[in-house]
């Protein structure tokens, strides 16, 4: 799954926020009430939205009081995350403004709090930083705080720093907050059955279902990338028992049939993922699969269907992603603009995730030194993820460097063997190529 889809987590109220695993996604359509007013709830509601109309009771009552607004914030932001539609943080931003407006000083801690959380889903890191440690110096105990701060730095590329704020959220209070974000640096760092043990106790910690839910997919992941589909197919059947439906769940289902050579069956489940959420990597994964199949119309649509959501989310954000970068740059298209795309973000943060995407564009346009260069501090942790050795292995095999090259295109395939149809096969036929 990874552009890397995954996978920062920010937490609002005990819930967690993921961020970083893209950078635009599906708008559902808003009822016309709503468009104009960001307050209005359907009477027909559901659970989740009678509790934002519980809260919208409460600002009606006391309509001078932050604190409403902060908990409406707040439900938008973990509706975003439930629903996959990430308009639902234009909401939670309105709802933070009016907050401030009510009172803009330190009293007001908790929109302090949350405007880290809102600035992460915007992938605004650079600014999210400084308002978690605005908040971190009011609130030097809330866990909370230490955890955007370890999103805003692992985004930014300053491991250490995010390593430290990790360690003190563990300190102050252990839990799946806590477990998770651990969980993540350690795969970062190469230990997947580390990460394995802390996502584990993620779930267990947390009482949530939808949080449940996103633990199980991730630790489904991490199996997968451990050479375990059964185990993993068995815990992403449990997030959907969990949390029926859950888009993230049904697409971890379609890698986990991939990962045993069930295409037919993939494609179900990433049709089934994109009913319900409409996301770039899954139109991306499911066009892929079509290609393979040589259904080239439908692959197409796929494909269309990826620019025209990165081209969406872009009118917000004022800028593609990475994650449109790599794609172009996979499939051979547009190499200039995903070069500058990719340079633009690298100035922007200095992740591992972002260098490999500079690598991967700059070795299909072929600046083969300075992709060598990105690549390098993009394996500067020694991640164990397949994608980030078969850039390796193909930049070093343009290169001439064969052992390097075949080192790491057997390592990617080692670690997961779907973990691209596409690019996979063209890491064995270069292995093949050179008489491996």
């Amino acid at each position: 799954m990874r552009f890397k889809l995954l996978i920062i987590i920010g937490i609002v109220l005990g819930g967690l926020v993921i961020v970083g695993i893209r950078a635009v996604s599906h708008h559902a359509p808003r009822p016309e009430a709503a468009r104009q007013n960001p307050f209005v709830f359907d009477a027909q509601a559901k659970p989740f939205d009678r509790q934002l109309q519980k809260i919208q009771s409460a600002i009606e009552k006391s309509p001078a009081d932050p604190n409403g607004y902060n908990m409406l914030c707040a439900a938008y932001l973990k509706k975003a995350r439930e629903t996959g539609d990430f308009g639902f943080n234009a909401r939670a931003e309105t709802a933070l403004n009016r907050s401030f407006e009510l009172n803009s000083s330190a009293d007001n801690y908790e929109a302090i709090r949350l405007k880290a959380m809102l600035l992460l889903a915007y992938h605004r890191f650079g600014e999210a930083l400084e308002a978690a440690r605005r908040a971190q110096e009011i609130q030097p105990r809330d866990p909370q705080n230490y955890g955007a701060m370890t999103d805003a730095l692992v985004e930014l590329g300053d491991y250490p720093g995010a390593f430290k704020a990790a360690q003190t959220m563990m300190d102050i209070k252990p839990g799946t907050s806590s477990y998770s974000r651990v969980s993540y640096l350690r795969e970062l760092q190469g230990d997947t059955q580390g990460a394995i043990e802390l996502m584990r106790a993620a779930t267990e910690a947390t009482g949530d279902p939808e949080t449940a839910a996103w633990c199980l997919v991730h630790l489904g992941n991490l199996l997968i990338n451990s050479g375990k589909a059964a185990a993993a197919d068995h815990e992403i059947d449990n997030a959907l028992n969990i949390f029926p439906d859950y888009h993230l769940a049904l697409a971890a289902k379609a890698r986990v049939r991939l990962a045993v050579g069930d295409l037919d069956s993939a494609v179900e489940f990433y049709k089934q993922a994109q009913e319900r959420v409409p996301l770039p990597e899954t139109a991306i994964a499911l066009g892929n699969l079509y290609t393979k199949q040589g259904r080239v119309d439908e692959a197409k649509r796929q494909y269309e269907l990826v620019e025209f959501i990165e081209r969406a989310g872009s009118i917000e954000s004022k800028t593609y992603s990475r994650n449109i970068a790599l794609f172009w740059a996979d499939h051979d298209v547009k190499l200039d603009e995903a070069l500058t795309v990719a340079r633009r973000e690298r100035e922007m943060r200095s992740d591992i995730y972002t260098s490999d995407a500079l690598a991967w564009c700059l070795f299909k346009k072929g600046e083969l030194t300075e992709a060598k260069t990105a690549m390098d501090e993009a394996l500067r942790l020694g991640t164990r993820d397949a994608r980030l050795n078969y850039h390796a292995g193909m930049i070093e095999q343009a290169l001439g460097n064969r052992r390097a090259a075949v080192k790491h295109l057997q390592l990617a395939l080692e670690i997961n063997p779907s973990f691209d149809i596409l690019q996979a096969d063209a890491a064995r036929q270069t292995l093949r190529a050179m008489g491996v």
